[in-house]
């Protein structure tokens, strides 16, 4: 595609005519290529398509950079990376371009981990970036342990992990033993996002809606307080329940 080809031959003389663009490493521009993941991810949420396509722009920009680094440095070239990907995509949907036969999306995932294993893999649950925030890291972590059968098999189980660990961490807390605590209140996330899974719940999208609800009614107390000539720091807990709760019906009736 012609429109393509300019693209990357502008990346390309950024990289020989800016003086920043030239100092770039892939370690050095590596924080800005999450901020730009979770850009679009933003977009996504908001279901804001304009900014959606603006923020594929930049994600895709940060993917040639990185091929225009390495092509420099004779690592790798953005023609080997999209056939890496090209040969990958036909290995692993033999049902597409294959003669395999499936019956269903389950298979299909089942068929693409099985892939996975055969191409060097030493472990099911290999491939879950430790980048991943915990919760996500978590819940990708348990599906694919429960590809293979190592899950509950009802929800109501699942549960039941969920009220176990809760009794460990009052345990652990009466205990006063700190790292204990620690380990406990771990156990009781992880049954948490297990049991999320059986109650089709994404952990992190969840957590990250209700973070915002947060901000949203925390913004709302700040707001009320000013209206009313009063600082926050020197508001009594009272005074803050009583506009969070006005806070509250206000998203109740707006939702």
């Amino acid at each position: 595609m012609k429109e393509f080809d300019k693209f990357i031959e502008i990346v390309h003389h950024l990289r020989r005519e800016c003086p920043w663009d030239r100092e770039q490493t892939h370690t050095s521009i590596r924080h800005s290529l999450i901020e730009e993941t979770y850009e679009v991810l933003e977009a996504i949420d908001n279901n804001n398509l304009e900014h959606l396509r603006h923020e594929l722009g930049d994600l895709l920009l940060h993917v040639v950079f990185h091929a225009s680094i390495a092509e420099q440095s004779n690592e790798f070239t953005l023609k080997q990376i999209v056939d890496d990907i090209t040969e990958k995509l036909i290995r692993r949907h033999p049902h597409v371009f294959g003669d395999t036969k499936v019956r269903g999306s389950k298979q299909v995932i089942s068929n693409w981990e099985k892939s996975k294993l055969s191409e060097g893999r030493n472990s099911v649950i290999e491939g879950v970036p430790k980048e991943l925030p915990a919760l996500l890291r978590a819940h990708r972590l348990q599906d694919k342990a429960s590809k293979v059968g190592f899950d509950w098999e009802k929800k109501e189980d699942a549960w039941k992990k969920v009220d176990e660990e809760m009794h460990e961490l009052h345990r652990a807390i009466e205990s006063g033993v700190q790292a204990e605590v620690e380990a406990e209140f771990g156990d009781l996330l992880f049954a948490m996002v297990n049991y999320s899974r059986f109650i089709n719940v994404n952990p992190e999208i969840a957590l990250r809606h209700t973070v915002e609800k947060f901000i949203t009614r925390f913004n709302y107390i700040e707001k009320r307080l000013k209206e009313m000539g009063k600082d926050i720091h020197s508001s009594s807990l009272e005074e803050m329940d009583k506009l969070w709760d006005e806070a509250k019906k206000l998203q109740i009736s707006e939702d």
